[in-house]
């Protein structure tokens, strides 16, 4: 799993998750932490169809709230893959 992931990161311009499962949330969280820590600037984004990443981001407004960081600055969330 390590050299997949390490594989995805080097040759990625960036990431955008799209519903899935537990996996996909795993991925897309350690992409945002990397980002978010500095270990890239790559782009990280949310494919929100039928609002199925709402609960995600409202946790990341929560988190925001406990702990003001600029947690959402840079993360790009759409409802419309052509946004």
């Amino acid at each position: 799993m390590h050299e997949r992931k390490a594989l995805m990161m080097k040759l990625s311009d960036g990431f955008i998750s799209l519903p899935g499962d537990p996996g996909t949330l795993e991925e897309f969280i350690e992409v945002y932490t990397w980002q978010k820590i500095g270990l890239h600037q790559k782009p990280c984004g949310l494919l929100n169809t039928l609002h199925y990443f709402d609960p995600l981001i409202a946790f990341f407004d929560h988190m925001v709230q406990e702990n003001p960081e600029r947690l959402l600055d840079e993360l790009l969330n759409s409802s419309n893959i052509r946004t």
